[in-house]
């Protein structure tokens, strides 16, 4: 379900907008502001998909908190609602997904509305086609002197082993005949996260995040008792990639 934010100083036009995205979408209102900053400081802890911004609002107006939300790493839909038509090349240069002007169309937003849900579903879809593939996807792997082919979910992690890779699953341990850079160039990034030269993980079988030395982190993964270094010089990527 999407998830919105409005942020409108004017108390019968963010009840009126409130209405509208109930009554024609499945859309979900997280929260409604008439401040700009207090809405800032809900964006830097929660995550919407969009954000109905009026221009002329306290604190921080419109195109201001527009800046600022374009340098996210997630960035929402930005829907402009307003009364003023000149700001409507700034909001093009945002890429804004939409500029309502008041008095706000039922039939406008009816069909704005109805076309964040169709992209929202198209993107899903893809998704889950990709998500698809990703199953589909196999590796072949060594144990006693056997090829094992296993499907690339299959895999918890990889460990670098000199012109090897350790392959682990719930199996147990398998051989890659390539080095990790190699095994990892196969592996889907939405999937799999390099945490340290020597190590790849499955992110999805992360159980606990053990805070180690140097600000650095250790991986306990699902079916193993070996822990799993993340190194500084992916600590960054690593915190985004789990949202810590």
């Amino acid at each position: 379900m999407l998830k919105a934010l409005i942020v409108e100083d004017e108390y019968l036009a963010r009840e009126e907008l409130t209405y509208l995205i109930q009554t024609h979408s499945h859309i979900q209102i997280e929260a409604a502001f008439e401040d700009g900053l207090e809405a800032f400081k809900f964006l830097q802890t929660n995550q919407v998909d969009i954000v109905f911004l009026d221009i002329n609002i306290p604190s921080i107006d419109g195109m201001l908190l527009a800046r600022n939300i374009s340098q996210f790493k997630y960035k929402p839909h930005i829907v402009f609602t307003t009364a003023y038509k000149d700001y409507a090349v700034d909001a093009f240069e945002l890429e804004a997904f939409d500029y309502l002007l008041k008095p706000i169309s039922e039939a406008r937003v009816k069909g704005l509305l109805a076309k964040l849900e169709q992209q929202h579903q198209a993107i899903y879809q893809q998704e889950q086609q990709a998500s698809a593939q990703v199953r589909h996807q196999t590796v072949n792997l060594m144990k006693d002197n056997r090829i094992v082919i296993t499907p690339i979910e299959d895999i918890d992690y990889a460990e670098a082993s000199e012109k090897i890779t350790k392959v682990y699953t719930a199996d147990g341990c398998f051989i890659a005949p390539m080095t990790i850079s190699e095994l990892v160039a196969k592996l889907p990034e939405s999937e799999f996260f390099r945490c340290h030269r020597s190590y790849c993980i499955n992110v999805a079988r992360v159980q606990e995040i053990i805070p180690w030395v140097n600000s650095t982190y250790l991986l306990k993964l699902q079916h193993h008792d070996q822990q799993v270094p993340v190194s500084r010089s992916n600590i960054k990527l690593f915190r985004e990639r789990m949202k810590l």
